[in-house]
């Protein structure tokens, strides 16, 4: 999220969680990805008192009436594991064919600057695609190893260089639509 901000936020100084002083990660709790994003936006301005930016993502998969979705990243259960969601993933799917692996990776990236919800701003991200049959790739994290952007078929996102999957990404989407109003609300 950095390095996307940093390339269209000049002149504006972006910091990490490991930039902070450390504080409680709240509850994602919330029923979709804005809500999600909100929590963690709102936590991190309330424990820095600096504006905020956090995001929350996961796969939606159409065969599977859209999970993982907000359960994406602890979708096989406690603890959180890549490999044993992708096993989950692939083994729901086994007998869905090829034509009905579609799918989107969604991004709700939230900009908490001030209490209350004149202070709040979320923007959605998505990328569509489709889920393969096998893990390929070694870039990326989560379900990068099994999902084909439809911008660059024949390669997962986790074979794709960060500067390709910056451009396509649904992070990088959100976060490109939220420049301006960070900007603005920062000038």
């Amino acid at each position: 999220m950095q390095r996307i901000l940093a390339a269209h936020l000049p002149g504006i100084e972006v910091v990490g969680l490991d930039d902070v002083p450390a504080y409680d990660e709240p509850v994602e709790d919330a029923p979709d990805f804005d809500g999600n994003a909100l929590i963690k936006a709102r936590a991190g301005f309330e424990a820095t008192g600096l504006p905020t930016l956090a995001d929350d993502s996961g796969l939606c998969v159409d065969a599977l009436n859209g999970m993982p979705g907000v359960l994406s990243a602890r979708w096989s259960g406690p603890p959180k594991s890549d490999e044993r969601n992708n096993a989950l993933l692939l083994a729901q799917l086994a007998d869905v064919p090829d034509e009905r692996r579609a799918a989107f990776f969604h991004c709700s990236v939230a900009f908490v600057d001030g209490p209350g919800v004149t202070g709040e701003t979320v923007v959605p991200g998505r990328m569509r695609g489709r889920v393969i049959r096998e893990v390929r790739g070694d870039g990326g994290f989560g379900y990068d190893v099994l999902f084909e952007a439809d911008e660059l078929p024949g390669r997962t996102t986790a074979e794709l260089s960060r500067e390709e999957k910056d451009a396509i990404s649904h992070r990088g989407r959100a976060l490109r639509a939220l420049g301006p109003v960070v900007a603005a609300r920062l000038a």
